[in-house]
């Protein structure tokens, strides 16, 4: 058991002589105990020195050698679902001197990744879709007359999601060779929340050795639940499930964080952990107050003011920052667990009962509620708040978890309205905005801090489609500006005499500022954390067609960023005041010559 993060590289023999699976299989299976011991070790002080995803990859060492010995990898298809615990299989698949690169710039991808290694079998970061795309190549491998097997791991959080039930049912449809493995840990990122997962946890205290009816009522051939760490029942059991027919449902009890004192006691506040910086004592700023901070204070603050506001979450409860409001408020808090889908009907339904719910949701996990934006809120025109965290480049994490389509995505709907606050204080005057226009509100802000400006935490709201011109340049050129990108926006306007609006609304945008910026502006520049294509930028040149005007959009280029910095991203799309800077100034060159 550790109780502190290695800060130097253990001493690791057995592991060293495993650069792919094959040369874990020729070791001896007494011997693998010794493998997850250094294997554990090796993977503290890697995740210490880079930061990133720690207790779920402590809590499936003994599952990941298991694996990789009795399966036949890469031939044979192994998914981890989400793929936070994926950091072991990248040890033992051949990344082992790789890992301290990982979810840095250039470095190893953050979740599993199929063009970082054939080991990699389906590209991952979003949960709950593991069983669908085992069984897809389940029955790839039978239609192509190859004797491959497939195996999905998922945890008893991203079992909760609809998808992963759509999968079992038709797994036993179709009567695939597929293996199911349930690793119950009783956590997905926080807490589960749920029938199901209730149903789990009452079954292993009540110390019942059967949990069969759920699963085989699917189909399914089920054992478990089994100890995850004991190699000794885990490898049997495991060969067993690989050789019968059929579906099979392999179910495991393993404790997140396992092995290491601090992420076992707290398996939230170590779910992820920043790197472990050298000691400093010098004197350090103080940290400044994020977006999600803003958020979480406004809610609670609104909520005192108003008995029918409600707060919804998809188990997103710590990153939203929606613990207080939970505690305080536990009749109004709902963490429906991984499902997004449900999410916003359930808002739908409290805004028909004249509840006035807002769902705080990451830009990356709307996508998975689409069409139920569509077709239960918007085409109701229902008024549902959604306050969507994390829109724009979110760094190490990578293109899975990237908020860049949002805009795209909801700007063609009607009934919806959409604000890009660009710094704390506009956030609040937003979110009570929000609270007094009729139907749909989606509110998009970035992942970290803003500019550290003071707010003033007043009931003050901001007019419908309103724009903020900040500036009045001479040089015939104006940028406008949508969301938290502002601060280098105000450095270039000033550098180059540029009128500045900060746009705060996308939809509506503030027509009538626009058109009669055009009687005194040539060229427009739009400045957005968001993908070009459909952005916040095409919605004016769409308004504007008619006008004699002409466009630059700064924004996301059609690329999938890869994992970095939020800084060095930044700067790979140009959206940094070097990148800004140099591209409006080719545009004077080129309107000179």
């Amino acid at each position: 058991m550790y109780h502190q993060i290695p800060t130097n590289k253990p001493f690791t023999p057995l592991l060293d002589t495993i650069d792919d699976p094959s040369d874990l299989r020729n070791i001896d299976s007494a011997d693998l105990d010794e493998v997850c011991l250094q294997l554990r070790a090796f993977l503290l002080y890697c995740v210490g020195q880079t930061g990133g995803h720690l207790g779920g990859g402590l809590g499936v060492v003994e599952l990941c050698v298991a694996l990789h010995y009795c399966l036949d990898t890469p031939r044979d298809h192994l998914i981890w679902d989400v793929g936070h615990q994926s950091y072991p299989h990248k040890i033992l698949t051949g990344r082992r001197e790789a890992m301290l690169s990982i979810r840095q710039l250039h470095g190893l991808h953050p979740f599993p990744h199929r063009d970082e290694s054939p080991y990699d079998a389906f590209g991952t970061g979003h949960s709950s879709t593991s069983i669908s795309a085992a069984l897809g190549m389940c029955i790839g491998d039978k239609l192509n007359a190859l004797p491959y097997k497939s195996v999905a791991v998922i945890g008893d959080g991203a079992l909760t999601a609809g998808q992963a039930f759509e999968a079992l049912n038709h797994a036993s449809h179709v009567n695939a060779n597929l293996l199911v493995i349930l690793n119950d840990n009783d956590m997905s990122i926080s807490a589960n929340e749920g029938g199901l997962a209730k149903y789990l946890s009452e079954k292993l205290k009540n110390s019942q050795i059967t949990n069969t009816a759920l699963f085989e009522a699917l189909a399914f051939n089920y054992t478990g639940p089994i100890d995850g760490h004991d190699l000794t029942v885990l490898l049997p059991a495991l060969t067993q499930a690989l050789n019968n027919q059929g579906p099979q449902f392999l179910h495991i009890i393993t404790k997140k964080g396992k092995g290491y004192y601090p992420a076992e006691n707290d398996p939230v506040g170590y779910h992820a952990i920043s790197k472990i910086e050298p000691i400093n004592h010098s004197v350090k700023a103080p940290k400044k107050v994020s977006f999600a901070n803003i958020f979480g204070q406004w809610m609670l603050a609104r909520a005192a003011i108003d008995t029918k506001l409600v707060a919804i979450t998809p188990a997103m409860k710590e990153g939203s920052d929606l613990v207080a409001f939970a505690e305080r408020y536990p009749e109004r808090f709902f963490d429906v667990a991984i499902a997004e889908q449900h999410a916003l009907t359930f808002a739908a339904g409290l805004a028909c009962a004249n509840i006035k719910p807002v769902v705080a949701i990451y830009s990356t996990f709307l996508q998975r509620g689409y069409d139920q934006y569509i077709h239960d809120i918007a085409i109701q025109n229902l008024p549902v708040i959604l306050a969507i965290d994390r829109a724009g480049l979110v760094g190490q994490d990578g293109a899975t978890h990237a908020g860049l389509y949002d805009i795209a995505a909801l700007r063609c709907i009607p009934n919806t309205i959409i604000m890009t606050p660009s710094d704390e204080q506009e956030l609040w005057l937003a979110l009570n905005s929000a609270m007094h226009f009729k139907g749909p509100v989606a509110i998009r802000y970035p992942r970290g801090s803003g500019s550290g400006n003071q707010i003033e935490p007043d009931q003050k709201i901001v007019e419908l489609g309103c724009a903020k011109v900040l500036r009045r340049g001479q040089s015939k050129m104006a940028l406008l500006n949508f969301g938290p990108l502002l601060p280098q926006a105000k450095i270039v306007a000033e550098q180059y005499d540029l009128s500045l609006v900060d746009m705060r609304f996308v939809k509506p945008l503030d027509e009538a500022l626009l058109i009669k910026l055009t009687e005194e502006h040539q060229h427009f520049f739009t400045l957005e954390d968001h993908a070009i294509a459909s952005g916040a930028g095409s919605a004016v040149s769409q308004l504007l067609a008619d006008k004699n005007v002409t466009f630059t959009h700064f924004g996301i280029p059609d690329l999938l960023i890869a994992h970095g910095s939020r800084e060095q991203q930044l700067a790979y799309c140009g959206l940094d005041e070097q990148g800004l800077s140099s591209a409006i100034a080719q545009k004077l060159r080129d309107q000179t010559n």
